[in-house]
């Protein structure tokens, strides 16, 4: 039977070995100690799993997307030292820890997100990364990369949800925001996952569909979370949502109908794995992870 706790304890060493193996651990230079800060604190490293997992699920060899699930992870840390600034959420704890502006200072944080952001391309386009890939191939994981980290995905919603701090969203608007927000990251690490396990068009689409279930429950159990968690399991602080006054789905739809619909956009995402065999277990099963996760 597959164990998910082993899969991503596994998973997530491997990451974490790799992105050491990147940026220096030793180094006293002070942007790499405060992008260090960041990007080894103990994060859940979802995005670059689900990235391996999709080119098992495909039949690839993970081996071809270690480093593509490195720089993920780097833009996935890099949008949360910006996120936790003063000039955005203002957060002083993430995962646990100090965040990156208050154990360092603003500008430092600014830099060491912007360095990590850089240096994530930079992994994606060295030899190391390439291995036997075709230049089209990484070209193509680029394209969708830089796409969903940018000003028509996760800046974007990044945007929206300061702008509409305040202001009652439709229920369409919120899913249009946080699928723009937490969602386009999520997709692109599924597609890179499956384009570098060489999937076909209908195998990589329908992955596609799956992230985009995923991404929206991953939201909505945040927002739920943000009501109901425990900072101390969390790592950071909870009712932070009503006090900046930004939408949420518990605050639009309530509490009940948040869960139930995260169950049904997790129950949507399983449906469309159904023609994926085993190689596919560890996507189904952090499909159902995601809503029962307590941080």
């Amino acid at each position: 039977m597959f164990d998910l706790n082993v899969y991503i304890k596994e998973k997530k060493q491997l990451i974490n070995d790799a992105l050491l193996n990147i940026i220096d651990m030793d180094s006293t230079d002070r942007v790499t100690r405060a992008m260090l800060h960041s990007l080894m604190a103990g994060g859940k490293r979802l995005r670059p799993i689900l990235c391996l997992a999709a080119t098992e699920a495909v039949g690839g060899d993970p081996a071809n997307s270690v480093c593509p699930a490195c720089a993920l992870e780097m833009i996935h840390t890099y949008s949360l030292i910006h996120d936790d600034l003063p000039a955005i959420d203002d957060d002083r704890l993430r995962r646990g820890k100090p965040t990156c502006h208050v154990a360092f200072d603003e500008a430092t944080a600014i830099l060491a997100g912007d360095a990590l952001l850089t240096l994530a391309f930079q992994v994606l386009s060295s030899p190391p990364s390439i291995n036997d890939l075709s230049p089209l191939k990484l070209l193509e994981v680029i394209h969708i990369i830089s796409r969903a980290a940018g000003y028509q995905g996760m800046i974007e919603g990044q945007m929206q949800d300061i702008s509409f701090e305040g202001k009652q969203l439709g229920l369409e608007q919120l899913k249009g925001l946080h699928k723009l927000k937490t969602g386009t990251l999520i997709e692109a690490s599924i597609r890179t996952g499956a384009v570098l396990g060489d999937g076909s068009t209908q195998q990589i689409e329908q992955l596609g569909e799956y992230a985009k279930h995923i991404g929206l429950a991953f939201q909505v159990r945040d927002d739920i979370l943000n009501v109901e968690g425990d900072p101390e399991v969390m790592g950071k602080a909870a009712g932070t949502d009503i006090d900046r006054g930004k939408n949420t789905f518990p605050a639009l739809i309530g509490m009940e109908k948040s869960k139930a619909f995260a169950k049904k956009l997790v129950s949507d995402a399983l449906q469309v794995l159904e023609n994926f065999d085993t190689k596919a277990d560890p996507l189904r099963a952090i499909a159902s992870y995601i809503v029962d996760r307590k941080k």
